[in-house]
């Protein structure tokens, strides 16, 4: 019965992650196809490309992180049994999201100015000022996206949310061909193009995603209304307790790897060039832990709604029990095809040697990527999100990034040294997070235990 009742989470945990992985695969497919496009316009394009993305996903990740707060909260109503409750949280995650997207397109705005004191080429600068603009205005359908995505996600449908982010993946690359390139009777916008790409394609899977929630019968009977006098406030706190840290945590840690890639810059062109190899390379396997972390958001928060401390540890053991898998053959890949996969991107002797040497590294933190990634995910479902975001702040800016500038940077070790301490980033983040769930998993053991005896 045992082994039947963990068979059973196994397939629970697939079935919910898989989705999120392939929706995840398919961002990566169309950035690759909208730098592929925008590198046929030249160099400064392209490099305009790279420093608005650069900026605009260190902005998004936070907004991101605050439309996950709603993902543990609908699983949990779930669990309780609290139907009623759900057309609220829609309604105030939706209105959240947007005004967090147009501050988030606000700031960015802002950014403008700070392009010309960045010692950017200054067509470099002239080409990225419009394309931020335009690229920026989608930060706000993205998040609106969002907000219906995390509500059928807390409900246990992720499948979905996969379609629509693929099929509108196809249209960007679409638009991208149409509008950059002036084909077809459209008008040649170059880079531009790509952004107004962007913008319409973010529009269409907001419109497609709320389609989906508002009018497909697995929400049958929820009576959703959407109005902002109608967003309750300590909803709307309970959103934002989850999902301001959860931006935080992944601002730190997408911030870190960038700021290494700026380190590695500082060594030489190769170490830059290599880095940026190796972390294309390590981000394949990482989208997977992604698709399990937030499947252990959702079956965390349906199980703590539900009050069952004992599945929900069975559970995270399971979850966890695939991420190691994953990870494994995924650094055995990377050993064993360390002299091919680089050579992929570049034909530069110096540049493979230190690829090849890097993806050595990433052999050993693929363990400890893919468990932190899920710890995050386990403890948002859990509704503790402040020690964990601690835990992050200090692992890469305490632990990491400073042994990164003086060992790697300034005593010469090097951009291995860099990827070193890296690991040890994410090393002391997985081992901190498994150490928080424990004390927190306690912590629900004993007060079940107690109310169960009352």
């Amino acid at each position: 019965m045992k082994s039947e009742a963990v068979r059973d989470h196994y397939r629970e945990n697939f079935r919910l992650a898989w989705p999120v992985m392939i929706g995840q695969l398919g961002q990566i497919t169309v950035s690759v196809a909208d730098n592929v496009m925008v590198g046929q316009l030249g160099t400064e394009p392209l490099a305009a490309a790279s420093l608005v993305n650069g900026l605009f996903t260190v902005v998004l990740v936070f907004g991101i992180g605050v439309a996950y707060g709603l993902t543990p909260l609908v699983a949990n109503a779930r669990g309780a049994g609290k139907k009623h409750l759900l057309p609220g949280l829609l309604n105030a995650s939706l209105w959240v999201n947007l005004f967090t997207g147009a501050a988030l397109f606000l700031i960015l705005l802002m950014l403008n100015p700070a392009l010309n004191h960045m010692r950017q080429n200054p067509q470099v600068v002239e080409l990225a000022a419009p394309y931020l603009s335009i690229t920026g205005l989608s930060v706000i359908p993205i998040l609106g996206f969002f907000a219906f995505k995390q509500f059928a996600e807390g409900l246990g449908h992720t499948r979905q949310a996969m379609q629509i982010t693929i099929a509108v993946n196809v249209l960007n690359i679409v638009l991208n061909y149409l509008l950059i390139f002036g084909k077809f009777g459209f008008p040649a916008l170059g880079l531009n193009g790509a952004g107004y790409a962007t913008l319409i394609s973010r529009l269409v899977m907001w419109a497609a995603m709320a389609a989906f929630v508002l009018h497909s019968r697995l929400f049958k009977g929820i009576d959703f209304t959407f109005s902002l006098p109608g967003v309750q406030r300590r909803t709307s706190y309970e959103i934002l307790s989850i999902g301001v840290p959860s931006g935080f945590q992944y601002i730190f840690e997408v911030s870190a790897f960038a700021a290494a890639s700026v380190l590695a810059g500082m060594i030489s062109p190769a170490s830059q060039a290599a880095h940026q190899i190796a972390i294309n390379l390590a981000s394949i396997s990482y989208m997977a832990a992604t698709g399990l972390a937030a499947a252990s958001t959702i079956r965390v928060g349906h199980l703590l709604g539900m009050r069952d401390s004992f599945n929900l540890h069975l559970a995270v053991r399971t979850i966890l029990v695939m991420t190691v898998t994953w990870m494994t053959f995924a650094g055995l890949v990377f050993l064993f095809g360390r002299h091919f996969f680089p050579t992929l991107y570049s034909s530069d002797p110096e540049v493979l040697q230190i690829a090849r040497s890097l993806l050595i590294v990433a052999v050993f933190f693929q363990i400890s990527d893919g468990v932190q990634a899920v710890g995050l995910g386990v403890m948002r479902g859990l509704k503790d999100v402040k020690i964990p975001t601690l835990i992050t702040f200090v692992s890469y800016w305490i632990f990491a990034m400073p042994g990164s500038w003086i060992f790697g940077v300034r005593l010469g070790g090097g951009v291995v040294v860099i990827w070193y301490f890296l690991a040890i980033g994410l090393t002391v983040s997985a081992a901190l997070l498994l150490w928080r769930y424990r004390v927190v998993i306690t912590r629900l053991h004993t007060v079940h235990n107690e109310n169960q005896t009352l």
